[in-house]
């Protein structure tokens, strides 16, 4: 599969194609190309039937004894409406109430961005893999850690066109502080909608950011109102403020989104003996019970529309109260919520994490161990899958080709996991060919087979010592700060309709005229 709505002479400059697919293209880099990678796994299931069975009881125990602090009216009101028991901002859930708002949800869903070869599905067994959302600091070699600009956005906006392992353009990759934060979100969503053709996120802040996201990716698409909302096009993904209480815009957003089918991921911030109980079980339980009061809302609200539950549990440093991820901890609460999730029939969110400052081993190991967690939980969209550093405080283009590297072994680790067990795979006749003490790689079933076999690495050189050494022995976050460098230096844009972006700039500038949305809530 080629690259979705290039031309041959963009694909030999993004290095996609065929000559990608085998590993060996000739732009930038090799990558694979576009696909929606299918975990063909059969997932981790660290709980038995009992503990699965205890740890729904336990979420549904605290949705109906305590219940969950909802700090937006409308959406208390809604839910008193719906029969939930309300008393002030608690309200508590009925366990048939819920069920019976999560047995509408989809268990799959499809997103079509601007560019709709780029669409992405949601649920089963895909898995799509999202870029790093939200730090305020971004690091490199040459220049440290520094705060989130306008540039530095756009950079990395430009990495996560370019890598086809990239699926969805999610949050702000960092932050741009030089920007005013009242139309912080005109000025980003444009860029990226122009510099991606992917799949957008919108940032759940207040009804004007919500609103305005929806109307720019309408826009660039160049849809109808009624275009829009007949499918999903982008999506927002929303956090409790962990221990049972979700705020004013989270739900806000999210309602707005609901209502116009667009998708919308619950996903509860529960650190073990920080924001939730020490235990994992009670840290997983807690976070089923905020992410499902979310979901069972948005069901009433519209019955059908898209949701899915994230999973953001792990534990801290108990001496400094600092969060950590990638450890054991973390790894056992993405699959026993994994495995909660899938009970429940609806697409499950994780995430590629780490606390590392800068992109070495323990960076890479953490972030390993968050991505395969995910693998093996049967999660269906990974945030924060390239570029993460410093527990979600710094975002780092080095790490974010590093990363790159990682998602394109996951997804060929699926691909050929296959296991056929056919005549010409179980090669008895090139063993007896070679016979005993010589060797394989000059016989013809090899030779057949080497072009789809051959994977080369982007980020490091598997060579030895000595071949390492004399090429001036290149780190690897040393090697990635250049390859980073040159995809910037070369990157085109995807095409755009012409009228659509005219359109898009008499937007902004209007609404930056009206001031754009307002910085207190």
């Amino acid at each position: 599969m080629s690259d979705p709505g290039l031309t041959d002479a963009g694909r030999r400059k993004r290095g996609g194609g065929r000559a990608a697919m085998m590993g060996r293209s000739a732009g930038v880099i090799d990558q694979m190309p576009w696909r929606i990678p299918v975990n063909p796994d059969r997932p981790t299931e660290p709980l038995d039937g009992d503990g699965v069975a205890r740890i729904h009881q336990t979420a549904m125990r605290i949705l109906r004894e305590i219940g969950i602090e909802i700090l937006n009216p409308e959406a208390v009101a809604i839910l008193k409406q719906a029969g939930c028991l309300v008393s002030g901002t608690n309200v508590r859930f009925d366990e048939d109430f819920i069920m019976e708002m999560l047995g509408d949800a989809p268990a799959e869903f499809t997103m079509t961005p601007r560019n709709p070869a780029r669409e992405v599905v949601i649920g089963g067994r895909h898995m799509v893999f999202v870029n790093v959302s939200s730090p305020p600091n971004s690091w490199d070699i040459e220049r440290g850690k520094r705060s989130g600009d306008f540039e530095t956005f756009k950079d990395f906006m430009k990495l996560t066109q370019y890598f086809n392992c990239i699926h969805i353009a999610g949050g702000y990759p960092v932050e741009p502080i030089d920007i005013h934060p009242s139309v912080r979100h005109l000025d980003c969503l444009y860029e990226k909608l122009i510099l991606t053709d992917k799949v957008c996120h919108a940032y759940s802040l207040g009804a004007e950011r919500v609103e305005d996201v929806m109307e720019m990716v309408r826009i660039a698409a160049g849809l109808s109102h009624a275009e829009f909302d007949a499918r999903p096009r982008m999506y927002t993904n929303i956090n409790s403020v962990s221990p049972l209480k979700h705020d004013y815009p989270m739900l806000d957003g999210a309602m707005r989104l609901a209502r116009r089918g667009q998708p919308v991921v619950v996903t509860p911030f529960t650190l073990a003996g920080a924001m939730a109980p020490v235990t994992m079980s009670g840290a997983v339980a807690l976070s089923l019970a905020e992410a499902l009061s979310a979901v069972a809302l948005l069901q009433y609200i519209n019955p059908g529309c898209p949701v899915a539950i994230g999973t953001f549990t792990s534990n801290v440093d108990m001496k400094s109260g600092a969060p950590a991820f990638g450890t054991p901890e973390y790894m056992r609460a993405t699959q026993m919520t994994g495995q909660m999730v899938r009970s429940y029939g609806v697409p499950m969110r994780a995430s590629g994490v780490c606390a590392s400052n800068i992109p070495d081993g323990q960076a890479m190991w953490e972030t390993s161990n968050s991505l395969w967690s995910a693998v093996q939980s049967g999660t269906n969209i990974v945030y924060h899958a390239a570029g993460w550093l410093e527990g979600g405080l710094i975002a780092s283009t080095e790490k974010f080709v590093m990363d790159c590297e990682v998602l394109q072994m996951i997804q060929r680790y699926f691909e050929q996991a296959t296991f056929a067990t056919g005549e010409e795979d179980l090669a008895f006749d090139a063993i007896k060919e070679v016979g005993a003490g010589g060797h394989f790689f000059g016989c013809a079933h090899t030779q057949a087979r080497y072009q789809e076999a051959f994977y080369q690495p982007i980020a490091s050189d598997w060579r030895n010592y000595e071949a390492w050494a004399a090429d001036g022995g290149i780190w690897t976050s040393e090697r990635a700060n250049r390859i980073a460098k040159q995809i910037l230096a070369e990157f085109e844009p995807p095409e755009i309709d012409h009228n659509a972006r005219e359109e898009l700039n008499r937007f902004v500038a209007r609404r930056k005229q009206e001031g754009g949305a307002p910085t207190d809530f």
